[in-house]
């Protein structure tokens, strides 16, 4: 293994006659390492180069673990033509761009093709407008989210499914279900039908709704459930906790009477009836309990006069009086105003403690929380969400699909009542804290030992561990969930997802027909073989559009994309048919 610094300009790396395809791997967090560590030990024949900045993450192992498997490490801060000619980028079968930073890995994409041109690309990216520039520049290129690629993975583990069965494409969500549970509007294609010796057929040709067993797996479309009264009446209905408008008023006055501010406002009234008394005590008139009440409140709104020849008690007391005077209608003006917020924050957050049930507490609304949130929504499941920044990437999304946000630390017990967690289904924590979600998950753990805890960690091994020691349900490493399918990309396969079906597993993946290619020229349907690769959509050349309903007959021509859900041999074999 080699281990150099940019800025000690080394030699660019030399194949020394290796005909072995060169793959360069670019990143600065887990899924770098977790990438070279899948590529290294698949059976293909590869060279592994990975550059990585000279400070990365602290749950990034360590790469020097992964040499005596070939992988060569380069360290560089900077991404430039520089960089890329010192790892050997020339000549280089495909380059993976997975650093955290969307602008970073477009800036390396431009400087990669000034190195070399004949490069298969494949880019993390967030941002689909930064996506599609990115394909734009290379006639090979794949720009895969990590969000979206973990979110099923997590959607799975909070309803408490073995494994993902549902993916998102192109802002659909489907997902696999028996045939008795799904209308026939929503059913997109059949992934298994079962015949009358009980033998189960993966990827037929399309049967007669008649001909298929409600048991028969199909893939459908999750349109979720559109936020409305008719729905929260239903899930009142069903829960049986309508809460009476006493309960709610009290819940109101109580959050109204911030205890901060009510100590500030006690204190004060109370020094203001003190410096009154001793005032008072002070004249040379005698007044009665009234009327020392009557002076001293009329005192502390600005109505006294400065007294010469008083007793020096006496004037400090009246300072005292008239300062507090001066403080008091600012507080009670703050009280006020703090009693009116906390009163419409309890309204809201009561009918939320108190109508919700069986939803989805989800904490952390970053990339990955937003994926998770709207594959949620699709599939029809409540949500409320918690960030403990009200600017974070979801809340907007939260916004359009009426999801409450609450605003503040997951790890507060309070927060969390405010999110209904007694009668929650599951807690999924997501954020990019380590620390913070284990935090929270324990937090929530520890009140409600029966609550489904699905928990983010971004070292996978201590994400095991961590499974075990706390009896957390599912704790997930997102580069360990999405290293396979940057892997699948590098070695051109464009897999999307992974769905486990019977006892087998398809994929679902997109195939891009090349120019004088077998299917160059032919018709869709020649793309599609039962048993092998059904065609789920297509996307004509140049076009991010979808058809999901493509005429079979249609011509396809260069640069057209077919989705398509097969085997692994099918796949193979359809790949073969594009090129």
């Amino acid at each position: 293994m080699s281990v150099v610094s940019a800025s000690e300009r080394p030699e660019p790396v030399e194949s020394d006659g290796d005909s072995r395809p060169h793959l360069v791997l670019c990143g600065a967090d887990a899924l770098v390492y977790t990438l070279a560590e899948e590529l290294a030990n698949s059976r293909h024949r590869i060279r592994i180069t990975v550059i990585t900045p000279h400070r990365v993450r602290s749950d990034v192992p360590d790469l020097a673990g992964l040499a005596d498997r070939g992988v060569t490490w380069h360290k560089a801060d900077r991404l430039d033509e520089r960089a890329f000619q010192d790892a050997g980028l020339a000549g280089a079968a495909a380059l993976a761009l997975v650093m955290p930073d969307d602008m970073i890995n477009l800036h390396a994409a431009l400087c990669a093709r000034e190195v070399e041109e004949r490069l298969r690309v494949v880019v993390r990216m967030s941002s689909r407008g930064l996506a599609r520039s990115v394909d734009r520049l290379f006639p090979d290129c794949a720009v895969l989210s990590d969000a979206e690629m973990a979110a099923p993975a997590f959607v799975a583990a909070a309803l408490g499914e073995v494994a993902p069965t549902h993916f998102r494409r192109a802002d659909r969500t489907l997902y696999v279900a028996h045939r008795a549970d799904v209308p026939p509007r929503r059913v997109v294609l059949t992934l298994t039908v079962t015949d009358e010796q009980g033998e189960v057929s993966v990827l037929p040709a399309e049967p007669e709704p008649d001909w298929m067993l409600p048991t028969d797996l199909v893939l459908a479309e999750a349109v979720g459930r559109p936020p409305g009264e008719d729905v929260t009446r239903k899930l009142l209905t069903r829960a049986g906790r309508r809460r009476s408008p006493l309960t709610t008023f009290g819940r109101a006055v109580r959050a109204a009477l911030s205890r901060k501010l009510g100590l500030a406002v006690l204190i004060t009234l109370a020094t203001t009836v003190v410096a009154g008394a001793v005032l008072n005590g002070f004249d040379d008139k005698r007044h009665g309990f009234w009327e020392q009440i009557y002076i001293t409140l009329l005192t502390a709104v600005g109505s006294s006069d400065v007294q010469e020849g008083q007793d020096p008690i006496a004037q400090a007391a009246q300072l005292v009086l008239t300062i507090a005077g001066l403080a008091l209608i600012p507080l009670i003006t703050a009280a006020v105003v703090d009693g009116m917020v906390n009163a419409r924050l309890a309204l809201s957050q009561g009918r939320l403690a108190g109508e919700l049930r069986d939803h989805v507490v989800l904490v952390g609304l970053g990339t990955v929380g937003t994926q998770v949130m709207r594959q949620l929504h699709d599939l029809g499941i409540r949500v409320v969400a918690i960030d403990r920044n009200s600017n974070a990437v979801g809340v907007k999304a939260a916004a359009n699909r009426q999801i409450p946000v609450i605003v503040g630390d997951a790890a507060d017990e309070a927060t969390l009542r405010a999110a209904a967690i007694d009668t929650c289904r599951a807690l999924v924590v997501l954020s990019t804290n380590d620390p913070i979600n284990l935090e929270a998950a324990l937090r929530a753990r520890s009140s409600h030992e029966n609550l489904r805890v699905v928990l983010r960690l971004f070292d996978d091994d201590f994400a095991q561990r961590v499974e075990t020691a706390f009896q957390i349900n599912t704790s997930r490493s997102v580069s360990r969930l999405c290293a396979p399918v940057f892997a699948a990309a590098l070695l051109e396969r464009d897999v999307h997802a992974t769905i486990p079906v019977d006892r087998h597993a398809v994929m679902v993946a997109t195939v891009t027909v090349a120019a004088g290619s077998n299917l160059d020229g032919a018709p869709l349907e020649h793309a599609d073989h039962p048993g092998e690769a059904r065609v789920l959509g297509m996307s004509a050349a140049d076009q991010e559009w979808i058809d999901w309903r493509p005429d079979p007959r249609r011509v396809l021509a260069a640069g057209d994309r077919i989705l398509v859900v097969a085997r692994r041999s099918g796949l193979r074999a359809l790949s073969e048919l594009a090129i």
